[in-house]
């Protein structure tokens, strides 16, 4: 009867860690929404409040943190439940710098209100948000149901993140070789759009903790890395620099 009532309370706490970090999650989903829509909107009040937010979502990775090591400590899990707590301690932290990513798109919406739109880049941080803010909520279902089918799933689709930080640096690239007028709005951009790959990076690490607590082992296969922003290099056109 103990041993029962013992099992019956552990399983009750992963329950409630499991509770909080959906919790979590789904006040990461809204930040990374709210801080896109702010900048394409240039609402520098709903920057401000965003910034705020933040707060909650650390709060919340501390009692994940509390319980989990709570539970480490009395509990001494093996196997897949030690997996699972482990997993859960990751997925908080990974969801926190999320939270930190979106905070910082918040803060850099006060310099791009005062600029104008450049190109197409409004456009592609929006689907570039999108995309993230699909892929935590995805992940998140992973970790809840133990899918390991779409946690695999969502771990290949970082790629297309990446493709469209690729995409967006060459053209803002361009713009600044343009006009130095461009280089402010630009480079804050150039910023704004690398948080979100960082966000696509911590989802997918995300996903790599949920396959280990199912299988036993992180995935074998490489993950195709299409971030290329590192080795791009861009030339001014030679007939140009002698006009």
């Amino acid at each position: 009867m103990e041993q029962t009532h013992i099992v019956r309370s552990f399983d009750q706490e992963l329950s409630k860690i499991g509770d909080l970090i959906l919790e979590m999650g789904g006040l990461v989903e809204g930040q990374i929404l709210a801080s896109v829509d702010a900048l394409v909107k240039r609402d520098t009040e709903r920057a401000v409040e965003i910034r705020a937010a933040d707060k909650a979502v650390d709060a919340l990775e501390t009692k994940i943190d509390d319980l989990a090591v709570r539970v480490l400590a009395l509990r001494q899990p093996m196997a897949a439940d030690l997996r699972s707590v482990v997993c859960a301690l990751k997925v908080a932290a990974n969801l926190e710098r999320i939270g930190d990513y979106a905070k910082n798109i918040a803060k850099r919406t006060a310099v791009i209100a005062e600029t104008s739109p450049v190109g197409t880049a409004d456009n592609t941080v929006k689907r570039m948000g999108k995309l993230v803010q699909l892929m935590v909520s995805d992940v998140l279902n992973a970790f809840v149901n133990n899918d390991l089918e779409l946690a695999d799933e969502v771990r290949d689709r970082d790629e297309e993140v990446d493709q469209l930080h690729n995409t967006l640096f060459r053209e803002l690239l361009t713009y600044m070789m343009e006009d130095p007028r461009n280089i402010t709005p630009c480079m804050h951009m150039l910023f704004i759009a690398k948080n979100l790959e960082r966000m696509g990076d911590h989802t997918t690490a995300v996903a790599e903790q949920v396959h280990y607590v199912i299988t036993g082992s992180l995935p074998q296969e490489k993950r195709n890395k299409g971030d290329k922003t590192s080795q791009i290099s861009m030339q001014p056109d030679m007939d140009d620099t002698k006009k």
